[in-house]
């Protein structure tokens, strides 16, 4: 088979990596924004061709990946359409659907194009930190058109399956509904929420100051980058709207029983919230792997953090990240030591109890 590749970083450095590893015999040529990106990916193995364009070397490929963002895609779709074979396959990375599928439509292109979704990422971007394993058994949506030929969509869940993700066929619309209220309304929860204290708090900032715990939690994602979520809140804003609307209301619902101090509803509200959140499952491997943590009390004392480091380093227990929690709202600890692994989190919690020390592990 030949693959192409229109954009190499994260995820599409990934996915290339992941089939290279898988299918060494494969040819795959690839064009990227930057030069030196294509020509490391060439130099390392991971394609066979570096294209500085996007030119008529695309017309032999089998399947074609678009993973630039769903602006540039759509560009792309235009200048492969005279290029490619009516077999080819084309399939993009983007986490909002909508709009690439009805370009697709308006250029005549449903019968090659097949949308994809890989539910994987990391903070970092760009081709050096992908991996050949970014996307195992993360969620890999694909969307067909009403055009799609069934060998068609089975070859791209086959693809799938080799890169060891976890394929869903969904309709374009209804993948965009979902990613809207799983994660882009949460996204835009947590920046109003941010901005909400930001505009109550006090001249002395108190609320900023002693801001920890469930706050910093539920919040952490405002931390992600303003361009990205600009543009899926304008790619996907219908149906954000549609489910802002229902989050509106259910607030609206919430404030009532606050106001009339409707004791039973807010114990169903938070009784029926536990009891859904407890449900959803650990994502115990793949890129959003499960934290494995452990918390320590420390006595406030020069040493004190190296001293519980040498314990774990003598016993052979690899640290991931080590780190002061200084509010106790919701921890029960003060100090917060990640492992890489759920038995060295065992491990380290049997040894430093062993040592006397007060240790918490969730």
């Amino acid at each position: 088979m030949v693959i192409g590749f229109i954009g190499l970083g994260l995820i599409g450095g990934s996915i290339a990596k992941g089939l290279r590893r898988q299918h060494p015999e494969y040819h795959i040529i690839a064009a990227a924004r930057s030069e030196r990106t294509v020509l490391e990916a060439k130099a390392k193995g991971i394609i066979d061709e570096a294209c500085l364009q996007v030119d008529e070397r695309f017309g032999s490929c089998d399947m074609i990946f678009l993973c630039a963002p769903v602006s540039y895609n759509i560009a792309y779709l235009s200048q492969l359409k005279p290029l490619i074979s009516d077999r080819c396959i084309i399939t993009d990375v983007g986490s909002t659907k909508t709009e690439i599928h009805e370009a697709a439509a308006r250029l005549g292109m449903e019968r090659n194009f097949i949308g994809g979704h890989p539910m994987a990422g990391s903070e970092r971007s760009g081709f050096q930190y992908a991996t050949d394993h970014l996307v195992e058994n993360a969620w890999y949506v694909l969307t067909p058109t009403p055009e799609t030929a069934p060998e068609q969509l089975e070859l791209c869940l086959s693809v799938v399956k080799e890169l060891h993700a976890l394929p869903l066929v969904l309709d374009y619309q209804e993948h965009d509904y979902i990613v809207a209220a799983i994660s882009h309304l949460p996204h835009l929860i947590a920046a109003g929420l941010v901005n909400l204290i930001h505009d109550s708090d006090n001249a002395s900032q108190t609320m900023r100051q002693i801001a920890a715990g469930g706050f910093k939690d539920i919040t952490r994602i405002a931390s992600s980058s303003p361009v990205m979520w600009q543009q899926i809140c304008l790619t996907n804003g219908s149906q954000i709207s549609r489910i802002l609307k229902r989050y509106i209301r259910s607030m609206e619902d919430i404030l009532r029983q606050v106001d009339s101090q409707d004791g039973d509803a807010l114990y169903r509200l938070f009784e029926t919230a536990r009891d859904y959140r407890d449900s959803i499952p650990d994502q115990s491997s793949g890129p959003l792997k499960k934290e494995y943590s452990i918390y320590c009390d420390l006595v406030d004392e020069a040493g004190a953090i190296a001293t519980i480091a040498t314990i774990l380093a003598a016993h052979q227990i690899s640290i991931k990240n080590i780190g002061i929690i200084h509010n106790r709202e919701f921890e029960q600890g003060v100090l917060k030591i990640e492992f890489y692994e759920e038995s060295a989190a065992d491990s380290a919690d049997v040894l430093l109890t062993r040592c006397q020390y007060h240790v918490y592990k969730r």
